[in-house]
C-alpha cells in the first residue's frame, strides 16, 4: 500500500476518493438521524480545500484510492464546527493552531482490516504528538457501537502511551409519536 498525503486531490485521483468514500459510507446513510454522507457537491469543494489535508492510501496494484481521511488545524474550514468552543477550550493549542479535526476517515470495504486503519491515523497524529496538540473528531453512534472510539484509543495509546481520551460532547435525538413503536 502507498499512503500518500494532498493539499486537494483532482481528476483522477477525485472520482478514485468517492467511489471509496460513497462504498465506506453507504451504509450510514439510513443508519444515522443526522446526515454523516456528503452530497458529491459537497465532497469536491473538501476536496479542494487547501487548509484541509488529504491522508490517503493508494492501491499499488490498481493504482486506485482505497482510503482516505480529511484532517485539519484551520478548524474555521469545517462549517459544522463550533471554533469557539475549542478556543475557550484550550486557549493555548487554539492560538497556536494546534488543535486539529479529522472531518472523515473512509476505507473501502474491500480493504477494511488491512492495516491502512492504524497506518494513516499514525500518519496524522505525527504533528500533534511533535507540537503537544490536540486531535477532535465526532464518532456517530452507529461507530461507537462498532468499536471505533476504542480502536482509535488503541491505535494512539501504542503511538502516544501517555496520550489521554476524554469524549467532550454528545448529541442525542429524540422521536415524538402517536404511533406505536415498530
Amino acid at each position: 500500500m502507498r499512503y500518500e498525503m494532498a493539499e486537494k486531490l483532482e481528476q483522477p485521483r477525485l472520482d478514485q476518493a468517492w467511489k471509496t468514500y460513497s462504498a465506506a459510507f453507504d451504509e450510514l446513510r439510513a443508519a444515522t438521524v443526522e446526515r454523516n454522507v456528503l452530497y458529491r457537491h459537497e465532497f469536491d469543494v473538501v476536496m479542494l480545500d487547501k487548509r484541509i489535508e488529504k491522508h490517503f492510501a493508494v492501491d499499488p496494484a490498481h493504482d486506485e484510492v482505497v482510503a482516505l481521511a480529511t484532517f485539519t488545524n484551520a478548524l474555521d474550514a469545517l462549517t459544522w464546527l463550533s471554533p469557539e468552543y475549542f478556543a475557550a477550550r484550550w486557549p493555548d493549542q487554539f492560538a497556536k493552531k494546534q488543535i486539529w479535526y479529522l472531518g472523515f476517515f473512509a476505507i473501502h470495504p474491500d480493504y477494511r482490516h488491512s492495516g491502512i486503519f492504524e497506518q494513516v491515523i499514525s500518519q496524522m497524529w505525527r504533528p500533534i504528538q511533535a507540537a503537544g496538540g490536540v486531535a477532535a473528531l465526532d464518532i456517530c453512534g452507529v461507530n461507537i457501537s462498532l468499536g471505533l472510539a476504542g480502536a482509535i484509543t488503541r491505535t494512539l495509546k501504542d503511538l502516544t502511551p501517555a496520550m489521554v481520551t476524554e469524549e467532550i460532547d454528545v448529541q442525542t435525538y429524540w422521536a415524538f409519536s402517536l404511533d406505536a413503536p415498530a
